[in-house]
């Protein structure tokens, strides 16, 4: 099969992508609304592009012209939290992808508890085994429907106790969940491939 990107709508175009480009990690952000309420919202077009200092970037599409509750609140206070999901959490993180209005908290749909952050006003989501405080960096836009890249510098890392050694967390036990194409997840904590390699940090 051949198919010629410039002959597919966006819908198609997507679809294709979300199907090849997998498993994706998933970025669950915790964000305030303009009245405090705490949103949160999982974006599986997620990665770091940055360690020094650490940042992290999502994509995020638009509802039609508007924005969606996540970017215009990371726009107006320039700080969000990325939660990082197990698979224990993959049914309550799928539910808080629902529409809700700015006003009303995904995490009290789905009974989650916030706790404090150390060095942004936004909260974390409590049972999530690792979050990362963000401010934002920069925010840039491309293709015809204005996706937008949001890219967040890493203030503060929070990491399960039983996850952390040696400065690094241990991903087996982390068993992060990832995203397949349409409403699929997948444990990705299984290794097939062990190899020492250099550390070139890339």
């Amino acid at each position: 099969m051949e198919i010629a990107s410039d002959t597919l709508t966006p819908g198609e175009a997507y679809r294709l992508l979300v199907g090849a480009v997998v498993p994706r990690p998933i970025a669950w952000v915790s964000t305030l609304s303009a009245t405090g309420t705490v949103n949160a919202a999982p974006f599986s077009c997620f990665t770091f592009v940055s360690y020094s200092p650490p940042m992290v970037a999502i994509s995020v599409g638009r509802k039609g012209d508007s924005l969606k509750d996540t970017p215009a609140n990371i726009m107006r206070d320039r700080e969000f939290v990325v939660n990082i999901a197990d698979v224990d959490l993959a049914s309550v993180l799928h539910e808080t992808s629902a529409e809700l209005p700015p006003d009303q908290s995904e995490l009290d749909l789905v009974g989650l508890n916030i706790l404090p952050s150390h060095r942004v006003a936004v909260p974390r989501i409590a049972e999530a085994p690792v979050a990362l405080e963000c401010r934002l960096h920069d925010i840039l836009e491309f293709g015809k429907l204005k996706t937008q890249l949001i890219v967040g510098e890493v203030v503060t890392f929070h990491v399960r106790d039983d996850l952390y050694s040696n400065g690094k967390i241990d991903s087996m036990k982390l068993r992060p969940l990832a995203r397949l194409g349409g409403p699929r997840y997948m444990e990705t904590g299984r290794e097939i491939l062990s190899r020492s390699i250099p550390a070139t940090f890339g």
